[in-house]
C-alpha cells in the first residue's frame, strides 16, 4: 500500500513539473517581452504584438500585487503614457480619494506649486513617491503642449477619506447665501468626523443620509438661480456631497464589497461626464481591479470587488491587468520581538513554492505581458486553467510571520498578466534608515 501510495505521488509530481514545463515553454514563444521597466521608453515589442481584445477596450484597470514596487509604478506609467498616445486615454482615475482632485488637476493642468510638494495631496501615503511624482510631472508636461478640453484630468474613486468636504460645502454657502442651516451644516462635520469601525454594524446612515439628502436638495435646488459661469462650483460641491454620503453609508457598512460598489459608482460617473471616448485609465491593486471579486478564504461565494463591477458593465470594453513577481525587496509595517510596528524591509530571495510565480519565474524575460486568452487557446491552456497559489499584499504590506498566498485562477481573474522577476522599493520614506 505504501508503494502504491509513492507510485501516485510521484506520477502527480510528474505530471505537474511536467505541465510546468509546458507552461515554460509556451510563455518563452507567445509572451510578449517588455523591454524594461524605464517609465520614459517605448513599448515598441508590445506595439507590434498588442492583443486584439486590448486594442478593442476602452477602460483599462492596471494592478499591482502590493502598493509599494518601484517597477509596478513604473510600468503602470509606461502603459499610461501609451495609451494616451495611441488610445487618446485622458482620465486617469486612481485608488485614491476625490480630496485629491482638485491641488492636483490644477497642478497637472499649469498651476502654481511643484513636484516636491503636490504629491501631499494624496490620501494614500504610498503614492507619494518619486515614482507617482514623476508621471504626474509627465501629465503636467503633456498639459501644458494641449488646450483645456485635451489635458489629462486625474480623479479618485476611493471613498476612505472626506477630509475638508465640510468645509468645502460651509464655503459655498457662505459665498452665495445657501439657506442651509447651521443644524444641518453641523451634520456635514459629523460625519466627515465619524470613523470607520471594521466589524461593527451600526445605524449611523439611517441617521445621517436623510439630512445629507436635505443639504443635496437645497444646493440641487439653489443652483438653478446661478450664473452659468458658477454652476462648475455647485457642481463641485454636490459631488463632494455624494462622496461623503458613500462614506457614511459605508461606516454603517464597513465592508470590502461596499467599498468597491462606491469605488465602481464613482468610476462609472467619471467615465459617463468626463471622459469625452467613454476611455479611461485605472490605477488600483490588483484585488480591486481583477473581475472574479472578492473569494479570500472564510468565504463560500465570491462577492464582488470594483473588477467585477467593471467587466459586468462594460464587458470586453473592459481590459483588466494584473501584476506579478518572482523575488525583490518589499515592505511590511510589523513588530520584531517586543519593538513597536514600524515599516521594515522584507527580501524574498526564490519564489513561493507552488505558485504560479515559481513557474512564471522560469520563463527567458525578466519582464513579459501574457494575453490570457491566447493562453487560454494554447497548447499550456491546463496550466492557467488550474488554481495556484498567488502573493497578496495589502495595505500593511508584508509580514514575514503571516500568510500572504491565496489560491485563485489567474485566468479568471485578468485579461492580461505582467509578470516582472525582481521588483524594489519604491523612492519614499517610508523606511527609516
Amino acid at each position: 500500500m505504501r508503494k502504491f501510495i509513492s507510485a501516485i505521488t510521484f506520477f502527480t509530481l510528474f505530471q505537474t513539473y511536467a505541465q510546468d514545463d509546458k507552461a515554460v515553454s509556451w510563455i518563452n514563444e507567445n509572451a510578449i517581452k517588455i523591454e524594461d521597466a524605464n517609465p520614459d521608453t517605448n513599448l515598441t515589442i508590445f506595439s507590434n504584438n498588442v492583443p486584439q481584445k486590448f486594442a478593442d477596450a476602452k477602460v483599462f484597470g492596471f494592478g499591482e500585487t502590493t502598493h509599494q514596487g518601484k517597477e509596478f509604478f513604473d510600468i503602470k506609467a509606461k502603459f499610461f503614457k501609451y495609451l494616451v498616445e495611441t488610445q487618446n486615454i485622458k482620465v486617469f482615475i486612481m485608488e485614491d480619494s476625490y480630496t485629491s482632485e482638485a491641488a492636483i488637476n490644477e497642478w497637472i493642468s499649469g498651476g502654481k506649486g511643484d513636484a516636491a510638494t503636490i504629491a501631499y495631496n494624496f490620501s494614500i501615503g504610498f503614492w507619494n513617491c518619486k515614482e507617482v511624482i514623476n508621471l504626474l510631472e509627465w501629465m503636467r508636461n503633456y498639459n501644458l503642449t494641449k488646450s483645456k478640453d485635451e489635458q489629462i484630468h486625474f480623479y479618485g474613486i476611493d471613498i476612505q477619506n472626506v477630509g475638508k468636504v465640510n468645509q468645502k460645502i460651509r464655503n459655498l454657502v457662505i459665498k452665495y447665501n445657501v439657506p442651509v442651516s447651521e443644524e444641518l451644516l453641523l451634520v456635514l462635520d459629523k460625519c466627515v468626523e465619524k470613523k470607520v469601525e471594521y466589524g461593527k454594524s451600526n445605524d449611523w446612515a439611517d441617521l445621517q443620509t436623510p439630512k445629507l439628502n436635505e443639504i443635496e436638495s437645497i444646493l440641487l435646488d439653489f443652483r438653478k438661480k446661478i450664473e452659468p459661469g458658477n454652476i462648475d462650483e455647485f457642481n463641485s460641491a454636490i459631488r463632494a456631497l455624494n462622496y461623503l454620503s458613500q462614506y457614511t453609508y459605508f461606516v454603517q457598512n464597513p465592508m470590502s464589497q461596499v467599498r468597491d460598489l462606491k469605488m465602481f459608482e464613482n468610476a462609472k460617473w467619471i467615465i459617463e461626464n468626463k471622459s469625452k471616448n467613454g476611455k479611461a485609465f485605472i490605477w488600483a491593486h490588483n484585488a480591486h481591479i481583477d473581475y472574479k471579486g472578492f473569494d479570500n478564504p472564510g468565504r463560500k461565494n465570491s462577492v464582488a470587488n470594483l473588477g467585477k463591477h467593471l467587466k459586468e458593465y462594460y464587458k470586453d470594453d473592459y481590459y483588466s491587468v494584473g501584476f506579478d513577481f518572482g523575488i525583490g525587496t518589499q515592505a511590511g509595517y510589523f513588530s520584531e520581538k517586543d519593538e513597536k510596528p514600524r515599516w521594515r524591509k522584507v527580501e524574498f530571495t526564490k519564489p513561493f513554492a507552488k505558485t504560479y510565480a515559481e513557474t512564471f519565474f522560469e520563463a527567458k524575460d525578466e519582464i513579459y505581458f501574457i494575453d490570457m486568452y491566447k493562453a487560454l487557446d494554447g497548447s499550456s491552456s491546463n496550466f492557467f486553467q488550474k488554481k495556484s497559489k498567488v502573493i497578496f499584499g495589502g495595505a500593511g504590506g508584508f509580514d514575514p510571520k503571516k500568510n500572504h498566498l491565496y489560491q485563485k485562477k489567474l485566468s479568471e481573474m485578468f485579461d492580461g498578466l505582467i509578470f516582472i522577476k525582481n521588483i524594489t522599493l519604491p523612492t519614499n520614506n517610508l523606511i527609516a534608515k
